[in-house]
């Protein structure tokens, strides 16, 4: 399972669990909630009516008695009140009197006349002075059959004489009960749903965030020049820089250790050149070849002086993973000021340069300083690859997202070295001379291509010509 999709179930589970634990708890609590508030109504209405039953305790509770006559008319009474989402069209209390003994001398219901009602709990802590109330179930298998009863003391001049009783079935409050839980349910319903939209984009935009950061540290893994990403986690982004951190301090003791020995091993050959034709000298202070060797001592010395100061190079430009200064860059004005400094070396090779005309200006976005040494490496390899009287063609094309250099000469480059042309120190014999260079021009336009977003290639055409073309983002 995905990070993501877990991270919205844990969240689902914990949101889930809490709600449903807490819907749980007060559907609980309304019900006795509800039928508190009711027992509270009843207690007014009983000590009411108890008011009023005292007036005619003396003349009795008769059918035809006021007060019988009062709660008859009570009972019949349409009542029509909307209550919120219920009507209530017909009353609901029943009444009975108790005299001190707890015998019942008027009910609603005629046929409980003369009953014992004393050890009724309502009646009986009444008359004990004390406040009594009871539920009764109707039916003793059903639930909803229960009614409430409220008793008040009777007083006639201080003296406890009777009981009056109220009832109220809890059928009458039930469906204010199941109003109250569908809000409930529904409103918790809502709740649930927003939660679990929230989740959802929290765990899309964490796992997104991880994934990100998972990217980017395989990106750097593999070498790549990725800028850090913007997680806008402050801890995400304290580790992908940490990971960075610790990525260059091992990247750069890896370089380090490779450079020393690459660099170690290619100066081997030009220090024994230097060194063979020395000893010559010395041995022989005016040999008629000393000419050449002091030649061959200046030239391995500028290998050695190239080597270096390509080597420092390449190095700057290897540590960058993303470019520094940037600007809008005239890429036509960077190739005719590169190609200006080639002139000496293609009329010294007596070579054709044939430079296709462009019809619109084209400009990229970059560090001009780069980009010209990249050019010149290009034309540098092409001059030196071509034979004599050998032609350079340029041409620089623009599509909807690119910009492309062209640059081919005369030339072939030997199948098993194509793919090698772009590694550190790797080099091929120039035709004319048959010596070597530095090998890291091809390795240096690469670096500058992969800086810019763009790419290097390089390839052989089947009518003996050589292309390199440099594709930058347009």
């Amino acid at each position: 399972m995905k990070l993501g999709s877990r991270l919205f179930l844990a969240f689902f589970l914990l949101v889930g669990v809490g709600l449903v634990a807490l819907l749980n708890t007060a559907q609980n609590q309304i019900r006795p909630a509800v039928r508190q508030a009711s027992e509270q109504a009843l207690v007014d209405t009983a000590n009411l009516l108890a008011e009023i039953a005292v007036e005619q305790f003396d003349e009795g509770f008769a059918p035809d008695s006021a007060f019988a006559n009062a709660v008859r008319r009570y009972k019949q009474r349409y009542i029509n009140a909307q209550i919120f989402s219920q009507l209530k069209d017909t009353p609901d209390f029943s009444v009975y009197i108790t005299d001190i003994h707890g015998r019942v001398i008027y009910h609603t219901d005629p046929a409980e006349l003369g009953k014992d009602y004393a050890w009724w709990r309502d009646v009986n802590r009444t008359l004990q002075g004390k406040y009594g109330a009871r539920t009764t179930r109707a039916d003793p298998d059903s639930e909803w059959s229960s009614v409430m009863y409220v008793a008040a003391p009777i007083y006639r001049l201080g003296e406890l004489v009777g009981v009056l009783a109220v009832s109220q079935p809890n059928t009458s409050i039930q469906p204010f009960l199941n109003v109250a839980v569908q809000q409930l349910w529904k409103q918790a319903s809502l709740i649930m749903l927003a939660a679990l939209v929230l989740g959802a984009a929290l765990s899309y935009w964490l796992a997104n965030s991880i994934r990100k950061l998972v990217a980017y540290v395989e990106a750097l893994r593999q070498g790549s020049k990725v800028a850090a990403p913007e997680l806008r986690v402050k801890e995400l982004d304290r580790l992908a820089l940490a990971t960075r951190a610790m990525y260059e301090e091992i990247e750069d003791k890896a370089y380090v250790e490779n450079y020393i020995h690459t660099l170690a091993h290619e100066m081997k050959s030009p220090l024994s050149a230097v060194r063979g034709a020395a000893e010559i000298l010395q041995d022989f202070p005016h040999p008629p070849e000393a000419s050449r060797f002091l030649e061959n001592i200046d030239q391995e010395s500028r290998r050695m002086q190239a080597l270096i100061d390509r080597l420092l190079s390449l190095a700057s430009v290897e540590k960058q993973q993303q470019l520094q200064d940037i600007e809008s860059i005239d890429f036509g004005d960077v190739l005719n000021e590169v190609l200006d400094s080639k002139l000496v070396a293609i009329q010294k090779k007596a070579l054709v340069l044939e430079l296709v005309p462009r019809d619109t200006a084209i400009r990229v976005r970059g560090d001009s300083f780069l980009l010209k040494q990249a050019l010149s490496n290009l034309l540098d390899n092409a001059i030196e690859f071509s034979p004599l009287g050998g032609t350079v063609r340029l041409a620089c094309d623009q599509e909807s997202a690119t910009v492309s250099l062209t640059v081919e000469n005369s030339g072939q480059i030997p199948d098993y070295a194509l793919e090698h042309v772009f590694e550190r120190f790797y080099s091929l014999p120039r035709p004319d001379t048959q010596r070597k260079s530095t090998g890291l021009g091809l390795s240096f336009v690469r670096e500058v291509a992969a800086l810019h977003g763009g790419s290097i290639a390089l390839f052989n055409r089947d009518s003996g010509i050589v292309v390199a073309r440099l594709t930058l983002p347009f």
